[in-house]
């Protein structure tokens, strides 16, 4: 490629908020009902008559959103019609916020926010009959929180990790699930590039994207869609439009030309009052009882415990493996201790985790008692893995696996002793090619020592042996 091009992303995320009732009537906000349309009343059916009341639990949601990322929060806000048809706007108008959102500005992960609103959410469309449509209104009228970031994303990899750390700090707040799968966070990509690092391109917006790695897939395509058009001189044929996102392709398809904010025709509802919120809502307080968040954690684990960022990620992301993983280290309190505690936690549970859907955690006393063993070498490393085994699905006391299995270590000198001068006789060529400077032959006689002891002796003490015995 003869020249050098520079990728703007800038991301539009809904998320559906976590409450008891919709936004603007009483129905249920239940997002895994399966049978259609079982929530709904004239008000999200937008019967004539009937009169919409905010969701306070909502507004205070997002509010609590917008402390999380250190924003703005206004002082007044109001509500607005935004009008468009579709099937799935049963009023052919979505009660949304334009001019006065609730949260402006703030970062997060070093991308800056430009807003946050409250809004409905749709009802679902559903194309899967054929030659016609239904619609579903279980979702219409569900509160929708949309967060829109500035476009100062430049890659693929930072517009993902962005979203995953918006994923877990809604997590956090309590204020929604944010299932990508159950659709209850939907991202939108608007992307542009240009030759000018300080100019903008031609904006494109990509949706249908329902996955992290989705989103990372449809910038990279996207970007080197637009790349290859202007290198081929047909940079005209880069329009503003919304473009979809085909997962079984890996490609985008056009969709339909872009629309303004003009074309929505926005003005305040006439049916919602107008919020000033520092006279609904104790602000201060709110901050002052915010969650640990999720980059606070971070640090903490890093200096309170040393543990590698890898781990830490996993104590993050999966909030009960995190409180449960903070219970053993204070159990624990020696700090080296810790870090193999976590090392067993990340590697081994994790692992047995994805292969046994019948795999638990374990009590922290029994879990700590395993570490303990495995650090004052009563139990070889490879004893440790089978007892973890074992007690992720039968809650027992290692130390009686361990007595039952034959898994204690064996300090003996004496006992070790004839075992590996059993093994030293049996195999004269390994001895033969250690003697002649081979290193690595003793680890050979080492776990022939391991496989005749039944796991019994220890490694380290055998490795002793094995060289005063050949020196």
């Amino acid at each position: 490629m003869s020249k050098q091009y520079y990728t703007t992303i800038g991301l539009e995320i809904h998320a559906e908020l976590k409450t008891n009732s919709k936004m603007f009537c009483g129905c249920i906000n239940n997002p895994d009902e399966e049978k259609p349309n079982v929530y709904i009343c004239p008000v999200c059916m937008a019967h004539p008559g009937s009169l919409p009341v905010i969701n306070k639990k909502a507004v205070e949601s997002v509010i609590k959103v917008g402390l999380a990322l250190d924003s703005n929060i206004a002082d007044f806000t109001e509500f607005d019609r935004k009008n468009y048809f579709y099937p799935d706007i049963p009023k052919a108008y979505q009660i949304s916020q334009y001019k006065f959102p609730i949260v402006s500005g703030g970062t997060l992960k070093g991308v800056d926010i430009t807003r946050v609103h409250l809004e409905e959410d749709t009802a679902t469309s559903k194309h899967d009959r054929g030659d016609y449509s239904l619609v579903d209104f279980n979702r219409a009228g569900v509160p929708l929180m949309e967060l829109v970031t500035e476009p100062v994303i430049h890659s693929a990899k930072q517009a993902g990790d962005f979203g995953r750390e918006l994923q877990v700090v809604l997590r956090y707040l309590g204020v929604s699930e944010a299932n990508m799968e159950k659709g209850q966070m939907r991202v939108e990509l608007n992307i542009s590039i240009s030759e000018d690092p300080n100019k903008f391109g031609t904006k494109v917006e990509v949706k249908n994207i329902n996955s992290f790695k989705a989103m990372e897939r449809a910038a990279e395509y996207e970007t080197k869609r637009m790349m290859d058009l202007l290198e081929s001189g047909k940079g005209s044929e880069i329009v503003q439009e919304t473009r979809g996102w085909d997962e079984n392709k890996q490609s985008t398809f056009s969709q339909r030309s872009k629309e303004n904010a003009n074309d929505y025709r926005y003005f305040p509802d006439p049916d919602l009052p107008k919020l000033f919120l520092s006279k609904i809502f104790d602000i201060n307080k709110m901050k002052s009882e915010l969650p640990e968040l999720p980059e606070s954690k971070r640090n903490r684990y890093r200096n309170d415990y040393g543990i590698k960022d890898e781990d830490i990620e996993s104590y993050i992301v999966d909030q009960d493996l995190g409180v449960w993983f903070e219970k053993v280290a204070n159990k624990l309190k020696d700090k080296d201790k810790v870090k193999t505690a976590s090392n067993y936690i990340t590697s081994d549970y994790l692992g047995l985790k994805k292969i046994n859907m019948e795999v638990r955690l374990p009590s922290v006393e029994n879990f700590t008692k395993l570490i303990n063993m495995v650090t004052s070498d009563k139990i070889s490393s490879r004893g440790a893995k089978d007892i973890l085994a074992i007690i992720v699905v039968n809650d027992e006391s290692p130390e009686k696996i361990a007595e039952e299995k034959g898994l204690i270590q064996n300090h003996d000198e004496g006992d070790l002793k004839e075992i590996v001068q059993k093994i030293i006789d049996a195999n004269p060529a390994v001895v033969a090619t250690y003697k002649g400077g081979k290193e690595n032959a003793l680890m050979s006689l080492v776990g022939q020592v391991m496989k005749e002891s039944k796991g019994s002796a220890n490694p380290s003490l055998v490795q002793k042996i094995l060289k005063d015995l050949l020196k």
